[in-house]
């Protein structure tokens, strides 16, 4: 039901601004492959540098996202679904390209979530804002590695699963991710994510999930 979540959160988000918690919808992922056994979390407080994305509000489960953090462009946040803790950072992407250009497109998000009880650290996903291309992989390019990307709707995960930990290491260090992907219609998309303040966002979440 977390993949609901995510899409939920990603459903009308409005650029600018962000409330102290926001409704959201709970969510499990359809499951990827062997290793993988769901889909998308963040955390430590400082003095935001920029305006975060806003969480929009989502109807369902009772949960209420509550802001707990935000570092440079990633907010931190928490919740609690059905009774059960989770933590994720969030941030929109700093530019975004179309080829050809000026294509419409639904906001692009990047999620990183915790879901102790799931035993779910530290999952990357991407929300691309259009419906990718069947059968069709992304890639997610940073601090100078690819990372292939498992594809579903709207929805990217990293294919290997294997390799998302370290994907995440190369995240706190580096200063950009930069996502890329095909529409059904044949556009295509590259999304660069400033990584600013994303390893203090995690730190925070790592914190406030352990309670």
């Amino acid at each position: 039901m977390w993949r609901v979540l995510i899409l939920a959160l990603m459903t009308g988000v409005v650029a600018g601004g962000i409330t102290d918690s926001a409704r959201a919808q709970t969510a499990q992922p359809a499951p990827k492959a062997a290793a993988k056994p769901a889909a998308a979390a963040a955390k430590t407080a400082a003095k935001p540098e920029s305006k975060p994305a806003a969480v929009p509000a989502a109807v369902a489960g009772g949960a209420e996202p509550t802001l707990i953090g935000q570092f440079g462009t990633w907010g931190a946040y928490s919740a609690t679904p059905n009774g059960k803790k989770v933590c994720f950072a969030l941030a929109k992407p700093s530019s975004s390209k179309t080829n050809p250009p000026n294509r419409p497109r639904d906001p692009a998000y990047a999620f990183v979530s915790t879901r102790p009880a799931e035993k779910v650290n530290n999952e990357v996903s991407v929300m691309i804002g259009y419906a990718l291309k069947p059968g069709s992989e992304s890639s997610v390019e940073v601090g100078g590695a690819a990372f292939a990307m498992y594809t579903q709707g709207d929805g990217l995960w990293i294919k290997n699963a294997a390799e998302e930990e370290r994907m995440v290491e190369a995240m706190r260090k580096s200063a950009d991710l930069v996502v890329k992907g095909v529409s059904a219609k044949g556009t295509e998309t590259t999304d660069t994510f400033s990584l600013k303040g994303l390893a203090q966002a995690l730190d925070r979440i790592s914190q406030d999930c352990r309670r």
